[in-house]
């Protein structure tokens, strides 16, 4: 600021003519747009209008370094920033994390001179999902909204308080706090008080001891790992320091968890930064943990970076807490950490090692039939935790209870359809289809011999899946004769994969929804390469469509168990109209079915359904953004929504506004999955209803409630045990599985020099050899050299976007006629449009022996690794 005074002083005292227009010039050049524009029209009210805004931004700042990760929007409002600050910005991000990042671009904001900020900040938030675009107000009047929403500079204070406050029905984390002007004024800088149960759960963790702390979904473990957290961070005397690390196993579940401890321990002068998959690549992982006395990770990260030494070990950290602690098991990420912890602490490393908290509502039985091997489960998660104590509600049940209360639990049994043509017809075409299949080669033939095939079900869904990937390698002495053989096979096995889908579809939704799913599939069909085989596969369907269609309009074939949801549905809504719903079901596309069903349904109008699927990519289908799943959480917390249908995405983690009723629709898992779900349920005379037309799906949920009273009885049989006891059988467990580890030989891929040929997986046409894969950024492969180009076709991407330094613009596809089997797709990479193909659409064949192998991933494929080169390509 006053280098800027002395510059202007200095310009005044100019004489050379023309010196005005200069300064104009290097302003506009500089990229000071605006204050050039406003100085050259001698118009200022544009600049004087942006006042406002940058006094609500001040206003709001501590709520924006909490919430705003720069990386994430900077692209989108880059034009309203200089480019030295969006460097300064990127920079600033790499080395002390995204909340510093947060200030800086804050900063950058409140003297941009560009009269579009304030509009480009708000659209940015609102495509990324980001919930701080609900407090940043555009419209006119901003500052009568200012004094409404923002009462003083303390937003974060008022905020936590409201975030955990005393009445049991505002405990879900996942809860908006209300805004400050609607908090008494007593409470804006009164400290958390924590519940005597909550207290309990984590008093032996602030005792120093490892523990597991399992206690009930809703009653705030994340507000005892908060305790736990604070109390360690400030129980190191001066000069030495605490470093916590939190894990979460979800996207979602990590972004609510960075965004408590953010709120919580800003207040408090303490850096809480983050690292998840999608952040990883713009953040050093090393300066972040470093510079951070709090880092919320997802664990992958740090077993990536445990691997490549980026993090010499696990002695960074003082404290780690494994959110969702019973998944550290076998090879998951988390047990992953702990095998690195365990052979630090049994190898003799004198390097001090963090201490260890577990948070579960359930640390499960495993396989166990008895009390005594449900012992034998718990203790080896204990041991694989280092735990030597688990903490659990004893002294003050009578609070848990009334805060957090126990669903009722109902089974109903449906009776399925007593006629179903709609199967009878659908399993005639599977029938043709697979004696089509046996036909078309005699070495073949033998895989659909098979008796006592079940059509729709997921036993089915497997041998097809099996018989597919074996069709996919067979060799014949003739070229094309395989390329026939397997061409055809390959149509006949997507084909019996989609009736069996539908099939399954129908047996959970209405049958038309069944029917048009078939529909779309045929739709495809036809407008890609249709060739003989799938024309003749289509006119059978279409002879059958008439009768299929009728078929699902003779009221008579209604499915039971839509029937039953739909009495359920009405009963419990007509006794309580604010009832709150989660609906879980099996997969994405019975979710989509249901919304349908319920939007379609005159009689359960009342119903104003949302959806909450999974991030992962299923069936060709990319599932919900991570933007998507908040804006849902947000509004059906928001009583935007009153039933929610989700996936198991729901079911451990996530924290979902309170609801009194719980459906599980044909969905049941282990024990553990039965207390998560069930848990989802937290308001006062809750109910839980399993409804299934499959009495081994009730039978299974009673064994899971036996198991689950076993559990209860295990935990509180090894409470009882001396500690130096239960210590000395942990640490026999460790011992015997570090021997078991240690002499299991580590397989290790051995890159394979040798250049092979890749083989499209459709038509087995030739489609580059592996000597022309590139590398880029460790993940993605492309191919080098013209011959590539003229093997695929181009079209348009139907969901064109950027991710990373890619922009997705094509997809590409064999171009053999008649095969148009999907490849890849096609990305402009920094100046280059390159094609990026994925393992699994091709088969690798040895150019000696000429044995074919299919790789599902990459990963699995020992490819020698050569990195991209742009040299190459202007060669």
């Amino acid at each position: 600021m006053e280098a800027a005074s002395l510059f202007l002083k200095l310009l005044l005292e100019v004489q050379v003519e023309g010196w005005f227009r200069g300064f104009l010039d290097a302003l506009n050049h500089a990229g000071y747009s605006g204050l050039y524009e406003a100085i050259e029209s001698w118009d200022f009210q544009n600049l004087e209008k942006l006042e406002d805004h940058r006094t609500l931004l001040r206003r709001l700042e501590p709520e924006f370094k909490a919430r705003v990760i720069p990386t994430e929007i900077l692209p989108e409002i880059a034009e309203c920033l200089i480019a030295q600050d969006c460097e300064e910005i990127w920079q600033v991000c790499a080395s002390k994390g995204p909340m510093a990042g947060a200030e800086k671009l804050a900063e950058c904001l409140l003297r941009s001179d560009k009269e579009n900020w304030p509009k480009a900040l708000k659209l940015a938030l609102e495509r990324n999902g980001n919930i701080f675009s609900e407090l940043w107000i555009i419209d006119e009047g901003v500052k009568d909204v200012e004094m409404k929403v923002i009462e003083d500079d303390s937003m974060e204070n008022s905020e936590v308080q409201i975030f955990y406050r005393e009445d049991p029905e505002e405990q879900s984390l996942s809860q908006s706090p209300c805004p400050p002007a609607e908090m008494p004024s007593t409470n804006l800088y009164s400290p958390l008080k924590p519940r005597n149960y909550q207290l309990e759960l984590a008093f032996p963790a602030k005792e120093g001891k490892n523990t597991i702390i399992c206690a009930p979904t809703g009653c705030g473990k994340t507000f005892v790992s908060l305790l736990i957290c604070e109390h360690h961070l400030q129980k190191f005397s001066q000069g030495r320091k605490g470093k916590v690390v939190f894990f979460a196993n979800h996207v979602p579940v990590y972004e609510q968890q960075k965004t408590v401890f953010s709120r919580h321990f800003d207040r408090l002068g303490y850096r809480v930064t983050g690292i998840s998959g999608a952040t990883a690549e713009n953040v050093p992982v090393a300066q972040t943990i470093e510079n951070s006395d709090i880092i919320v990770l997802t664990p992958q990260i740090l077993v990536n970076n445990l691997k490549n030494g980026t993090v010499p070990s696990l002695s960074v950290f003082t404290l780690m807490i494994f959110d969702e602690c019973h998944n550290t098991s076998k090879h998951h990420p988390y047990n992953v950490i702990m095998f690195n912890y365990l052979d630090q602490k049994l190898g003799g490393f004198s390097d001090p090692l963090p201490q260890v908290i577990g948070l579960t509502a359930s640390v499960g039985v495993g396989d166990a039939g008895n009390v005594e091997e449900a012992m034998a489960h718990i203790c080896k998660l204990c041991a694989s935790l280092d735990a030597s104590v688990i903490a659990t509600v004893r002294e003050n049940l009578e609070e848990l209870e009334q805060v957090v209360s126990k669903p009722q639990k109902i089974s109903r049994k449906v009776e399925p359809r007593t006629t179903n043509r709609f199967k009878l017809i659908l399993c005639q075409l599977m029938q043709e289809t697979e004696h089509l299949a046996e036909n078309v080669s005699e070495e073949l033939g033998y895989l659909f011999r098979i008796q006592d095939r079940v059509f729709g079900t997921q036993k089915y869904e497997q041998w097809i899946v099996a018989v597919h990937k074996a069709c996919m390698v067979f060799r014949a002495p003739d070229r094309e004769e395989e390329s026939r053989i397997c061409k055809a096979m390959y149509l006949y096995t997507s084909h019996l994969r989609k009736y069996n889908d539908t099939l399954i579809i129908s047996e959970d939704a209405q049958i038309k929804d069944a029917l048009n799913y078939l529909k779309d599939f045929f739709n495809n069909v036809r407008a890609a390469a249709f060739d003989e085989t799938e024309q003749d596969l289509t006119r059978r369907f279409e002879e059958k469509l008439p009768e299929l269609e009728r078929v699902c309009m003779d009221p008579s074939n209604e499915n039971p168990k839509l029937r039953d949801l739909h009495l359920i549905l009405q009963e419990e809504y007509h006794l309580n109209p604010e009832t709150r719903t989660i609906l879980f079901v099996k997969t994405r596309a019975l979710v989509d079915a249901l919304k349908k069903w319920i939007e379609e349904n005159p009689a359960l109008n009342f119903l104003k359904p949302g959806i909450l699927t999974g991030r992962g990519k299923t069936n060709d289908k990319t599932g919900m953004t991570l933007p998507a799943q908040k804006c849902v959480l947000d509004t059906f917390r928001a009583n935007g929504d009153n039933i929610l249908i989700a996936t198991s995405v729901a079911d451990e983690g996530i924290d979902i506004a309170q609801c009194n009723l719980v459906i599980l629709y044909e969905y049941v898992g282990n024990v553990i999955r039965m207390i998560q779900t069930r848990g989802r349920g937290r308001a006062k005379g809750s109910k839980c209803y399993l409804l299934s037309s499959n009495a081994d799906v009730i039978a299974k949920e009673n064994i899971n409630l036996y198991k689950e009273q076993m559990m209860n009885d295990s935990i509180s049989r090894l409470q009882t045990w001396d500690e130096a006891i239960f210590q000395e059988r942990i640490h026999r467990i460790q011992n015997q599985e570090k021997l078991i580890r240690d002499s299991q030989p580590k397989p290790e891929l051995v890159p394979d020099k040798e250049n092979k040929r890749l083989l499209c997986g459709k038509c087995k046409v030739l489609a580059c050899h592996t000597a022309d894969i590139r590398v880029i950024e460790e993940s993605h492969y492309t191919v080098i050299g013209d011959a590539f180009k003229k093997c695929f076709v181009r079209k348009p991407h139907p969901k064109p976007r950027s991710y990373g330094g890619f922009e997705k613009k094509e997809k590409i596809f064999c171009a053999r006629e008649n095969c148009g089997h999907d490849w890849g797709i096609r990305v402009r990479y920094k100046t280059f449009e390159i094609p990026v193909i994925k393992i699994e659409s091709f088969v690798v064949e040895d150019t000696v022996t000429g044995l074919q192998k299919q790789y599902p991933r990459w990963k699995d494929f020992p490819l020698e690794k050569i990195q991209f080169d742009a040299k190459e390509l202007s060669q």
